[in-house]
């Protein structure tokens, strides 16, 4: 073989790994990515200043937070840990708590819920748990979730050889008079994400509950920006949030502030907070967003 013949061969082979690897890099770009806290401790050379911050409008949690010291034993749940996000406390949201789990294999609880009015929602971002429900055992990996309505009786247990880490949501029930809102199993790459009027689908939203149901009144949602997508307004509204940062980064403005956020960061919105964001890059920017829903306002 000549000199020549040799570098058309290396430039082939060059150019055919090069389009394997842009091939493996854009199906990880397509991927949904869930960012889950693991633990542990930071060296005591680091710094310790962050972006953690509480205000009368808003709760930032950064991911570097959500360490084994600031950890929740929960008696209702054997081998496992959980780090609370949010629970109502006076200037803060006081419709949902939102707890991460972090659940070792063959861990779990018979009976989770200790509140018969509470609705729970879970969403798994690692390993894999069986959620059994009515005698139905249903089987969620990452991007799996479930509506457990108020007053259902369901069992949870980590299977497979890691720990599943998962997200759950509990709400006060509001009974709607001739509306009972039925439990919900799914993965949220099964549901058809819409994209918000006028934005070419750079900003999207996944329902995991159906919006036009009346029964439900709370909402958990994946909302998908693509890189350099935005909110174009401070959204001003009633409904509290709870948001958790599933992948990707951005800078979100809370009331009169800007804030940046990645992967792992969690913000808590009380009503009537000023909110809006612009997606940086160079991956999608996702968030698992609640808010209440669907309920007059009480007096």
């Amino acid at each position: 073989m000549n000199e020549a013949e040799n570098g058309t061969q290396a430039t082939s082979t060059s150019t055919s790994t090069s389009t394997e690897t842009a091939a493996r890099a854009e199906a990880r770009g397509t991927e949904p990515q869930y960012y889950a806290p693991h633990g542990g401790h930071p060296p005591q050379s680091d710094l310790l200043t962050d972006r953690a911050v509480v205000t009368t409008a808003y709760t930032v949690i950064p991911r570097g937070v959500l360490r084994d010291i600031v950890t929740t034993v929960l008696p209702e749940w054997r081998a496992t840990r959980s780090w609370v996000l949010s629970r109502p406390v006076a200037g803060g949201p006081v419709t949902f708590s939102q707890t991460i789990l972090e659940v070792s294999p063959g861990g779990g609880s018979d009976a989770p819920e200790p509140q018969d009015e509470v609705q729970g929602f879970l969403f798994l971002m690692e390993g894999e748990a069986e959620v059994t429900l009515d005698g139905t055992t249903h089987t969620l990996g990452p991007g799996g979730f479930a509506f457990l309505p108020a007053g259902a009786q369901w069992t949870l247990k980590a299977v497979g050889d890691a720990p599943a880490r998962l997200h759950w949501l509990r709400k006060r029930h509001q009974p709607l008079p001739g509306h009972s809102p039925a439990p919900v199993f799914g993965d949220e790459r099964d549901v058809e994400a819409r994209p918000m009027p006028g934005t070419e689908g750079r900003w999207r939203t996944t329902r995991m509950l159906d919006p036009k149901d009346p029964a439900y009144d709370m909402h958990v949602n994946i909302v998908t920006f693509e890189a350099g997508a935005v909110i174009p307004f401070a959204e001003t509204h009633e409904m509290e949030h709870g948001i958790y940062i599933l992948q990707g980064k951005g800078v979100y403005r809370l009331n009169e502030d800007w804030v940046e956020v990645q992967a792992g960061d969690f913000l808590a919105l009380r009503a009537f907070c000023p909110q809006a964001c612009y997606a940086g890059g160079p991956e999608p920017f996702r968030y698992l967003l609640y808010k209440d829903v669907n309920r007059q306002v009480q007096l």
